[in-house]
């Protein structure tokens, strides 16, 4: 994914990391001689004023300027030495495996950024990092593993940063993952339900049920507008048949009046069915909860849009003796 908001988020993550004084000594000399991976920890990690800005390219550093933009870019730098004083066991490498590591010296707590892969090819560069945290000495595994590529190009015989691009990979598969988002699931499932308290459960409840009553509105016009539409066939009790969207003409099969969640029957909690349909002239419709958590009342309706409901969650209690909706 590649974006400018990507593009500000992945320099903010560098200057989160602090600005050492190895970065300085490790960058390197200037001009052709510098490598990519030094130019790159240059820009980042130098407090030379101005290595950042000249490590952009010209169309970039002229759009900036012509935007006034470039101030912002000096108080980057800025805010880059105020996070020196708070992390001094800030290393940068010029070569090897490891990038960048950061130690929090009151624990075992570590950060580093790892070289994945170095592509060099001719006047360009492509610098994979993959990012790692360490905590009591044991890599810690996250459900999103970020990998950044810092492309390079030589531009006036300096090494420029041209893109950056940012990956998530999503191991779907793994046990550990697999574990960690079901864990979270089941955890905001139950907060939201017990933990939440029954004056929330009730405001929940309240809104879903709110929900069912417009859907229910929303299928007695459509199967109004279907039995005037469709004389020789009446009411129709497949839900389906409202529904139709992008299916081609318009017929009593897809009449295409309602969306297509709706016209399958199950939504918001409730199960929704029509029955009872006796040609232009009648027809019932109820929704009934699928589950407690999802409220209490089952609803009912006809043809008339008269809504009715029944406090004990049964739909034929509700078409037998429902009390009508105020």
């Amino acid at each position: 994914m590649r974006s400018r908001g990507l593009v500000f988020a992945a320099l903010a993550l560098f200057g989160s990391c602090g600005l050492g004084d190895a970065a300085q000594a490790q960058s390197g000399g200037t001009g052709a001689a510098q490598t990519a991976r030094q130019a790159l920890l240059e820009m980042f990690f130098s407090k030379s004023a101005g290595t950042f800005v000249k490590h952009l390219p010209h169309a970039t550093r002229a759009a900036l300027e012509q935007a006034g933009a470039l101030t912002m870019l000096d108080q980057y730098a800025a805010l880059g030495g105020q996070m020196e004083s708070q992390q001094k066991n800030l290393q940068t490498f010029e070569t090897g495996s490891v990038f960048l590591s950061a130690q929090n010296p009151t624990s075992s707590d570590k950060f580093e950024v790892l070289v994945e892969n170095d592509a060099l090819r001719g006047d360009t560069d492509d610098i994979e990092l993959s990012f790692h945290t360490y905590k009591n000495g044991e890599a810690q595994k996250t459900p999103y593993m970020p990998q950044m590529t810092f492309s390079m190009m030589q531009e006036s015989g300096l090494w420029k940063l041209n893109e950056i691009s940012i990956t998530i990979h999503l191991p779907l598969a793994d046990p550990d993952f697999l574990k960690g988002i079901t864990t979270a699931l089941k955890a905001r499932a139950a907060a939201s339900t017990m933990g939440a308290g029954p004056a929330m459960q009730s405001s929940n409840k309240s809104g879903n049920e709110a929900l069912v009553v417009s859907a229910l509105h929303t299928i007695v016009t459509a199967e109004n507008t279907y039995a005037t539409t469709y004389r020789n066939v009446g009411y129709t009790c497949a839900l389906m048949e409202l529904d139709g969207f992008g299916g081609g003409e318009r017929n009593e099969h897809q009449a295409m009046l309602i969306n297509a969640g709706l016209a399958g029957g199950k939504r918001y909690g409730y199960v929704f069915t029509v029955s009872q349909c006796a040609g232009a002239s009648s027809f019932q419709l109820t929704a009934a909860p699928n589950s407690s958590n999802f409220g209490q009342r089952a609803y009912c309706t006809d043809q008339t849009g008269v809504v009715r409901y029944s406090a004990d969650g049964n739909a034929a209690s509700c078409v037998k003796n429902g009390t009508p909706l105020q």
